[in-house]
């Protein structure tokens, strides 16, 4: 799996104050966003956090270039509605020399597991080339190929939804492809937005786990925010 953050929106953090404050100003947006000292944006920031209004959370988003992950985890990703996704066509890009595939770890550990794999794999795709030999389109002939199959997907997310994809795929309940590739992405947005992201992750890092019986009891350290006023 290849994560990069392609683009972000510039000073993300003072953008979102900038926005929220303009609620209660009687100048603009951008004479607030000029004159608006660190100490500032950052009371307005954890107002902002500790309230819930997170509506201004909106104005600043990040883009991500995904690059061999499995069409598993990618039906996953797209039930994330307020985003936005261009993936790799399987309509489009035909597998005519092979086609790269995701396999689980609980797969290539087992040698009788992983022949078997190996072995669908291979008769789907010599099944899927054979279409193609016959002249079915690659639109159809793509129906045999697997949820294994390597894809690559650009995702833009606002940071609003980007906090709610954290909180539930880097759980560890959540599927071990997904939690990977939201970990990394809350790897490279962390230090653009540091108070923003500070406890951005599963909810067991701000307040109890809310899986219930099916916990997995992992002991996260509470984080808590502060301004320059709590010393």
């Amino acid at each position: 799996m290849q994560v990069e953050l392609l683009y972000h929106t510039p000073d993300p953090e003072r953008a979102i104050a900038a926005a929220a404050r303009l609620c209660y100003a009687p100048v603009g947006a951008a004479e607030l966003l000029e004159s608006m000292s660190e100490g500032q944006a950052e009371k307005v920031l954890a107002t902002i956090m500790e309230s819930g209004h997170h509506s201004a959370l909106e104005h600043a988003s990040y883009t991500y270039a995904v690059d061999g992950v499995s069409r598993a985890l990618t039906h996953q990703l797209v039930r994330h509605r307020i985003a936005s996704f261009n993936q790799q066509s399987q309509r489009y890009v035909a597998y005519k020399d092979g086609l790269n595939v995701v396999k689980p770890v609980s797969v290539s550990a087992d040698p009788a597991a992983d022949a078997v794999f190996d072995k669908a794999i291979g008769e789907a795709l010599a099944a899927y080339q054979k279409l193609l030999e016959v002249g079915v389109p690659a639109e159809d002939a793509r129906y045999l190929l697997p949820n294994a199959a390597e894809t690559k997907i650009v995702i833009t997310m606002n940071i609003r939804e980007l906090l709610h994809f954290f909180t539930l795929r880097c759980c560890n309940r959540a599927q071990w492809e997904i939690h990977g590739l939201a970990d990394r992405m809350l790897e490279l947005a962390r230090p653009t937005a540091p108070y923003v992201f500070m406890d951005a992750g599963a909810p067991c890092i701000r307040e109890g786990c809310p899986e219930g019986r099916m916990t997995c009891k992992n002991p996260f350290p509470k984080v808590s925010r502060g301004t320059e006023e709590d010393g």
